[in-house]
């Protein structure tokens, strides 16, 4: 397996860490590989009915596995008595940097110590390596030049040069190709001051962003002292963006290759068992491609939860608004689900609402990095666009009168969905009973 999730020592069936069950994971490398081990176990669980939850940009398993076990816990008093559930995790190798906070969830030690700044932290220095192996050096001389960040123009295109490259973004060829983003094609000044202002839109608070909030947004990317070096939280965020750049990548790889597949073997030797699909951030984009794998008239996928997902809020569309000749990249995949696909969105999310648009925002785009255009916002943001007839329902009118038994269904769950650090704000706050309940509505599970 390539990229296997590095060391997490996982156990294949162990319940370890999780509050209910029965639980079992599958595992996937970052080429949609899955541990044949892990799949056995799923596939010898006694259930009606199968949670299927991929998580978002977590950067081991034991962080992955607090996560399950805080958001299974509620469902055995949710259901109906004449539901049998079972719990499954998926494990994927992704990236998150250690200043991410999630909302009463890190364990000491698990975050990055105050006082770093625009600086790389040891525990995300370390998670890069392992998420870029074998680029110790490049590595070495970013976190360098975030350490002592230089007043040099120069200092920046190398800081770009080196980000480009572990994305694995050809500056020359770039150019060319629409769907490299802007941030890594643009003028790394350009862009480093528009990440920086980002930032400050997002609370990041002085000490990343002090320079961006000097500046108030105007000159070419320079500080109002006329010199780059107030902008170096921008540059730290183009290392983020480039960690984001390829989970985004290797989520739609996992599902399509990795879970759609793994699903549909399951479903063809268990064929009465009912799998609901949970997935937050980019494990929302895991669930989603693993669709693609549905084959026409089957009837195995329940459910679909998407929670703050970190993807185009115009991927099921049949036709885009701003092209009508082509259509999202998930269009008509609503179909393939035996029930509702609901997106759960929240206007607090900051790493959706501020910095999804600058990452995805394609080269060449005339609206430049800075300019507002709703063709590259996130599901998790606003819910779905452009698909007709889809509803749009609070959460309190959701868990009331319950959602549509088929079809796409945006849920704003902003009223729990609302805590959390910079820069990526509520996102990652989603372990609430409010949403454990819009997956046991969706899946028709409820007493």
């Amino acid at each position: 397996m390539a990229d296997v999730v590095g060391g997490f020592g996982f156990r294949a069936g162990s319940a370890a860490g999780i509050g209910v069950g029965p639980y079992a994971e599958l595992t996937f490398d970052s080429e949609g590989d899955v541990d044949r081990a892990t799949q056995g176990a799923v596939a010898r669980m006694e259930a009606t009915d199968v949670l299927v939850f991929a998580h978002g940009w977590n950067s081991d398993r034991s962080t992955a596995v607090r996560l399950y076990d805080r958001f299974f816990a509620p469902f055995p008093a949710l259901v109906g008595p004449g539901v049998r559930l079972g719990y499954v995790g998926v494990v994927w190798p992704s990236m998150r940097f250690s200043d991410e906070p999630i909302p009463d969830f890190e364990a000491p030690g698990a975050l990055a110590e105050p006082g770093y700044g625009c600086a790389l932290d040891p525990v995300t220095r370390q998670a890069l390596e392992g998420f870029w192996p074998g680029r110790g050096t490049e590595l070495d001389r970013l976190a360098e030049l975030l350490a002592e960040r230089p007043e040099s123009a120069a200092a920046f295109i190398e800081f770009g040069a080196l980000v480009r490259e572990l994305a694995g973004v050809d500056a020359v060829h770039a150019l060319a190709a629409p769907a490299v983003p802007a941030i890594f094609t643009d003028d790394v000044l350009e862009v480093c001051r528009a990440l920086s202002l980002a930032l400050a839109r997002a609370g990041a608070g002085a000490g990343a962003a002090s320079g961006a909030v000097a500046a108030g947004g105007e000159g070419p990317g320079l500080t109002v002292g006329g010199g780059p070096g107030g902008l170096w939280g921008g540059a730290k965020e183009l290392l983020r963006q480039a960690t984001y750049y390829k989970m985004k990548k290797r989520a739609g790889v996992v599902g399509e290759r990795g879970l759609g597949p793994v699903l549909a073997e399951l479903a063809a030797g268990r064929p009465a068992m009912r799998f609901h699909l949970i997935g937050h951030s980019f494990g929302a984009r895991v669930v989603s491609f693993s669709l693609r794998a549905v084959p026409d008239g089957a009837r195995y996928v329940r459910s679909v939860t998407l929670l703050q997902g970190a993807f185009s809020h115009y991927a099921f569309a049949d036709r885009l608004p701003h092209d009508k000749g082509r259509g999202g990249a998930l269009r008509g995949l609503h179909r393939k689900v035996d029930g509702p696909v609901v997106a759960c969105h929240s206007p607090h999310d900051s790493a959706l609402k501020v910095f999804y648009p600058l990452a995805s925002r394609m080269a060449g785009d005339s609206a430049g990095l800075l300019g507002f255009d709703e063709r590259w916002g996130a599901i998790g943001h606003d819910g779905v666009q452009a698909v007709p007839g889809a509803p749009r329902l609070s959460l309190d009118t959701a868990l009331r009168e319950g959602v549509p038994t088929a079809g796409c269904v945006s849920v704003d769950a902003g009223s729990v969905v609302r805590r959390g650090g910079a820069p990526s704000g509520a996102h990652s706050d989603i372990c609430h009973e409010e949403l454990a309940r819009v997956v046991v509505t969706a899946g028709r599970m409820g007493r």
